[in-house]
């Protein structure tokens, strides 16, 4: 396994679309999840998705500590999604602050879906399905969006709620999660 370089906001594949995979027994794409697994366990991360990796694939990873999970919500485990499409889960939107690997120091507040309908595959091609409410929800969002070349700052709603997550954390007195 190794660990791999996060691209950062400007370079051209955080910026398109990402392809589908469509060989699950392709050694080349179970090293990129083992890698993937090294990289986000490394960075203190909740999510990272191929192309924040330099990989223009449909792939994420992702895993939620039960503190940032609601209440009666147990931990995410170390999860693999693949070509995932996600349905939200009626009206409701809630605008949180975001960090991501690839925009290091900045956060933002970004309205999302607060629950989804997800599907997709596991590493072996098998379907997977479910939802996702609050945090896990907005994880999948946004790696989500990676995978369509999209980055959070697009989605912001006020562009004034953008900045570095110390300044905005003084500004806020302490009520900004780290990004």
């Amino acid at each position: 396994m190794a660990l791999l370089k996060i691209a950062r906001m400007g370079t051209p594949v955080l910026l398109k679309p990402a392809l589908p995979v469509t060989d699950f027994t392709d050694p080349a794409l179970h090293r990129l999840i083992e890698d993937m697994a090294e990289t986000l366990a490394d960075s203190g991360g909740v999510g990272l998705a191929a192309p924040q990796v330099h990989a223009s694939v449909r792939l994420l990873v992702y895993q939620v500590p039960a503190e940032r999970m609601g209440p009666d919500q147990g931990a995410v485990p170390f999860s693999v999604l693949i070509n995932p499409t996600l349905d939200p889960l009626g009206p409701d939107t809630a605008a949180e602050w975001e960090g991501c690997l690839s925009l290091p120091g900045l956060t933002g507040r970004v309205p999302r879906a607060r629950s989804i309908h997800y599907r997709g595959f596991n590493e072996r091609g098998e379907p997977v399905e479910g939802e996702a409410h609050g945090f896990h929800a907005r994880v999948l969002q946004h790696e989500t969006d990676h995978l369509d070349g999209i980055l959070y700052p697009r989605r912001l709603a006020d562009p004034g709620d953008f900045g570095f997550v110390e300044e905005i954390r003084k500004a806020l007195a302490g009520r900004v999660p780290s990004a």
